[in-house]
């Protein structure tokens, strides 16, 4: 998957391709602490949402592939699945004592993992929460020192979705909205762009929660359908969501009248796409945001300044991107410069 032309890679300044970027972001090596054998210093421990989703097992590949690569020493612990709140603080206190110097945070909900953070604050260990913001109330409350904040801006990736879903159906036309656990952060951000995007030139006829889950969005979906025949349109917030509705429709005989579009990217969804399954996915590359939290801790380690906020990319993608974004998986394949490059060279 990776180049081993490591000097090249390192000399790589310009924006190029996707594919290729995350062949840069991938070798930036240059970055971590080093220790007298010229070997990397930098250990991270990285906590990450249940492996249960797609999503989060390609997060764990980017972190785990990109420090190989980059030669950081690594552990990863994950949710026993995308609910395990508790589960997953335990397994981050767990963590809090050994001898870390950075910890990547990728918490289930914006509160369930302030408590451990707290220590890891308190010790002066760096802080790099990616994908789920920490609630910054909380956070405040708690004296978190968070060093940057990797993830995607969701409601722009809800707002792609709603831009998508315009150019598909009628003016005035019935639109059904799915979203994950309610008053989740994320899920609510994806929405509201969503929502902004189509504004009033859609009757969106229903507003629910499916917990993220492709089952519960396949009864909820069946149940619109029966109940609005008229329906044109389903936004899910993600994937796994947009699958379930996807199987709603077709057990409907509806394939083709419905269009369907969801956030993510996953593979699935990429080929469910390709098929005509999926009308689009909002693809949001968790590989790239698990490259971009191991490499955020290479310069906070190293002593280098990081910004508060880095934008993981995204891409629609339709019928006409399918085979490119499948060519490219788990990798993203839209121009994108790596904010980071820089400063994984000084």
């Amino acid at each position: 998957m990776f180049s081993k032309d490591a000097t090249w890679l390192r000399t790589a300044r310009i924006a190029v391709p996707l594919g290729v970027a995350a062949l840069v972001l991938t070798g930036c090596s240059g970055g971590g602490a080093t220790g007298g054998d010229g070997t990397s210093s930098t250990k991270v421990a990285a906590v990450i949402k249940g492996l249960d989703n797609p999503f989060f097992q390609y997060m764990e590949t980017g972190i785990n592939d990109t420090a190989k690569s980059d030669d950081v020493s690594v552990q990863v612990q994950a949710a026993a699945d995308i609910g395990d709140t508790t589960g997953q603080a335990d397994k981050l206190t767990a963590l809090v004592g050994q001898d870390f110097g950075c910890y990547i945070v990728n918490p289930i909900s914006g509160t369930n993992l302030v408590q451990a953070l707290s220590q890891v604050s308190t010790a002066g260990k760096t802080i790099v929460n990616i994908d789920q913001p920490i609630d910054a109330d909380a956070a405040k409350t708690a004296n978190l020192d968070i060093a940057t904040y990797i993830g995607t801006d969701n409601e722009a990736a809800g707002g792609k979705a709603g831009d998508f879903v315009l150019g598909q159906i009628d003016p005035g036309s019935e639109v059904a909205i799915i979203g994950g656990i309610a008053g989740d952060v994320t899920s609510a951000a994806r929405i509201d762009g969503f929502k902004a995007a189509v504004g009033s030139d859609v009757d969106v006829i229903q507003e629910t929660a499916a917990d993220w889950k492709r089952e519960m969005a396949l009864t909820q979906a069946t149940d619109i359908i029966a109940a609005n025949p008229d329906v044109k349109a389903f936004f899910a917030a993600n994937d796994d969501m947009g699958l379930g509705i996807v199987k709603a429709v077709e057990n409907a005989g509806k394939t083709g009248e419905i269009t369907v579009v969801s956030v993510d990217g996953n593979e699935d969804a990429l080929e469910s796409v390709k098929a005509g399954g999926l009308s689009a996915t909002v693809a949001q590359y968790p590989f790239a945001v698990g490259q971009l939290g191991v490499q955020a801790c290479e310069v906070a380690t190293s002593g280098g300044d990081l910004p508060k906020n880095i934008e993981s990319p995204t891409a629609l993608v339709t019928s006409a991107e399918a085979d490119q974004a499948l060519d490219a998986f788990p990798q993203p394949f839209a121009p994108f410069e790596n904010p980071l490059e820089d400063l994984l060279k000084k």
